[in-house]
């Protein structure tokens, strides 16, 4: 059983971010880049599932720029087998990464593609989704549990009621969410293996497909800053600014 594996490179969740002075992107100088933490769960699963015998090989795949190789092999060193790099210096939105994604389906045939549920940069949402439209395959989204059963798939996921299961056939598509696992560590020999493992690099044109964005970005704007809070003495003084000051009563 082949699993696909989507992953993406993104500023790392500790760095804060910076926006260029003339508004126009985030400012990514000298910007520690990482892969984005719901990847990394799915390639957890990924891994967890060829440990217990269900998978028998890991492909793992991105989207982007040449410096994004350094994620894959990222993946290669938590347990991936081989890595397709789609290499583009366009935007990739949603749409173009599910249609380059879609296009890999089609050429691999995996029996499950494992996604994370959005990235930390756009948090979208959406590229699983698309996929799972594109291709015509059944899909489990917010998985906080998958469980592989023959030619089917169970995916506990969470809905604002608790809990849903949903059995989906093979071939699926699953995005994944915090709580399915905590991802591992890479060891430095693994590191190392790593560099030897097959990465195949293809373009958007290779996969006759276009990536380039449709949206428009016109303006980056930081959050406004947080104005500091106050003591007041007494409850009245509280219902008081809360009725004046905040209006919210």
């Amino acid at each position: 059983m082949k699993v696909l594996v989507a992953v993406k490179r993104v500023t790392d969740y500790n760095v804060k971010i910076r926006v260029k002075p003339d508004h126009s992107d985030v400012d990514l100088t000298n910007v520690k880049m990482a892969m984005n933490p719901f990847c990394e769960i799915a390639v957890e699963e990924a891994v967890r599932l060829k440990e217990r015998g269900v998978v028998t090989e890991i492909v793992a795949v991105t989207i982007g720029p040449k410096a994004a190789q350094e994620q894959l092999r990222t993946a290669l060193a938590l347990g991936a087998d081989r890595a397709i790099h789609v290499q583009t210096d366009e935007r990739v939105e949603s749409l173009g990464a599910a249609k380059a994604l879609a296009k890999l389906v089609e050429e691999e045939q995996p029996a499950l593609v494992i996604l994370g549920k959005q990235a930390i940069d756009t948090d979208n949402n959406q590229t699983g989704q698309m996929l799972a439209a594109l291709t015509g395959l059944p899909q489990g989204t917010f998985a906080s549990e998958v469980a592989v059963d023959g030619d089917k798939v169970a995916v506990t996921r969470e809905v604002d009621g608790g809990l849903q299961t949903v059995e989906l056939t093979l071939p699926a598509i699953v995005t994944t969410d915090l709580r399915l696992n905590e991802p591992r560590y890479a060891k430095l020999p693994d590191i190392m293996k790593a560099k030897k493992k097959p990465l195949d690099v293809k373009t958007p044109e290779d996969l006759g497909i276009e990536v380039a964005s449709k949206v428009k970005l016109l303006k980056v704007e930081p959050p406004a800053e947080r104005q500091g809070g106050v003591k007041v003495g007494s409850v009245d003084e509280l219902i008081d600014k809360l009725k004046n000051e905040a209006k919210v009563l």
